[in-house]
């Protein structure tokens, strides 16, 4: 990396990018083809994640800027850095499924709620499910017993409407006979 100057903006840019993402997913990328970390930007690009490839000494210094603990054990060799903008969860599920395929990507930890955690906290946060399922499940669940109250409160309106039916039923017998 060239200047001072470049080297402050690039700081610049990444602690902006840490205040605002969701969550961060951070891996090695050693052996991956040029061909391959295209692709993956492409993949993690349509779900509002970026990729960006650091310096562990320039993401040291915007990650002690933002008060991100436990981060210094993982800045060791080399890294490329996912910042999920939208949803906490969608860089650590792209990122699983791409290293399914890519046994070169390396996932090594990742960063939310300005700490840092390794592999398994990554590995957990991919299987949450998405906002919109969350969404969905509560919205599932707030419904569920405003329909069974309504069942419930329906009970009694049928039974009264078959007595009725029953007794209209009986009046017509009784006075064709």
């Amino acid at each position: 990396m060239g200047s001072l100057e470049q080297k402050k903006v690039v700081v610049a840019d990444t602690l902006e990018k840490l205040e605002k993402a969701q969550s961060v997913v951070f891996a090695d990328y050693r052996g991956m083809s040029v061909k391959e970390i295209t692709e993956l930007r492409a993949v993690l690009r349509k779900q509002g994640v970026e990729l960006k490839v650091l310096k562990n000494t320039l993401i040291k210094i915007a990650a002690d800027q933002n008060g991100i603990e436990g981060l210094d054990p993982y800045l060791v060799g080399t890294n490329m850095w996912a910042f999920s903008m939208d949803d906490a969860v969608s860089a650590a599920k792209l990122l699983q499924e791409f290293a399914k395929t890519h046994p070169k990507l390396i996932i090594k930890g990742g960063i939310m709620d300005k700490k840092a955690f390794g592999e398994d906290g990554v590995k957990a946060l991919a299987n949450l499910p998405s906002r919109e399922a969350l969404l969905g499940q509560i919205a599932g669940l707030l419904q569920s017993p405003i329909s069974g109250m309504a069942r419930v409160l329906q009970g009694p309106i049928n039974k009264m409407a078959y007595a009725l039916e029953a007794y209209r039923k009986a009046q017509e017998e009784g006075q064709s006979a």
